[in-house]
């Protein structure tokens, strides 16, 4: 399937490009949501960190997420950084040369690995991070803090990659960067976690995609439980879960010659909604 990826000329390390909200109608009408939720401060949210966790995502549109926001504001609180509830990421994303990692997902390997520097922008903290998929579903984050976002190893870096990474971390280098927007609820009742993501962007030194109108959503917890208000309205509303790589996707519409054919029924996906 061909996509058309927008060309610009080359971004510097972790220079931004030009983002704008992709929530359709009222630019405020996502804030004025959030805005409904009782706060909770990042201090009080380490509580509920979920480092070993399940994970279900789901995609959908940014007016499907208004309609569940609204719906569960009962149910959770908000993070909120220096009263800012809409909190900005960004994550460069390492990778073998050939695509070793990326090719472990796309090829269904059951356990498999990413590697990346995230930036909470809005509280200026960074991680070296490694999330790794076990065979038994699991998510399972490692992340050692950095001063800065990184954008090469360092001897240091590396020498704790060694300790939970299993393959060799002197063949990393940068890939691919992106940019999105993130709501965070914690549940009153559950040990759970909630992101919405949007206005992602994706891009390398040559080209950007923006996924406008697209959200994604993750339910994090600590084990599957059909009581999460979030699942119920998931239910309700009959969005189903299916999987989602930033990592992936960003790569597959980035990067030409590599392996893609599993990935094209969600890039379908994508298009079609991002032309409706």
């Amino acid at each position: 399937m061909e996509t058309t990826t927008q060309v610009q000329p080359p971004l510097q390390s972790w220079a931004l490009p030009a983002t704008a909200w992709s929530f359709p109608g009222d630019p405020n009408q996502l804030e004025a949501v959030a805005q409904g939720f009782d706060p909770i401060r990042l201090e009080q949210m380490e509580a509920v960190a979920l480092l070993d966790r399940t994970d279900i995502k789901f995609l959908m549109s940014t007016e499907q997420l208004s309609g569940v926001l609204a719906s569960i504001q009962q149910d959770y609180w908000i993070l909120s950084v220096g009263d800012q509830r809409l909190n900005r990421y960004r994550t460069l994303y390492f990778d073998t040369h050939d695509f070793d990692l990326y090719n472990l997902h796309v090829n269904g390997r059951s356990d498999r690995y990413k590697v990346r520097s995230r930036e909470y922008t809005d509280s200026q903290v960074s991680f070296l991070e490694v999330k790794r998929k076990t065979n038994k579903d699991r998510t399972i984050k490692e992340r050692i803090p950095t001063s800065q976002p990184i954008t090469q190893m360092t001897m240091e870096l590396e020498e704790w990659l060694n300790g939970v990474f299993p393959y060799d971390s002197r063949m990393l280098e940068p890939k691919i960067w992106n940019t999105f927007t993130r709501l965070t609820l914690v549940g009153k009742q559950l040990c759970e976690r909630v992101t919405m993501d949007v206005d992602l962007t994706l891009f390398n030194d040559h080209k950007y995609r923006q996924l406008e109108g697209i959200a994604i959503a993750e339910a994090k917890m600590d084990r599957a439980k059909n009581a999460s208000p979030f699942l119920t309205q998931m239910r309700a509303r009959r969005i189903y879960p299916q999987g989602f790589s930033k990592y992936c996707i960003g790569i597959a519409m980035l990067y030409d010659g590599v392996k893609k054919n599993a990935l094209k029924p969600k890039l379908l996906w994508l298009e079609n909604r991002m032309a409706a």
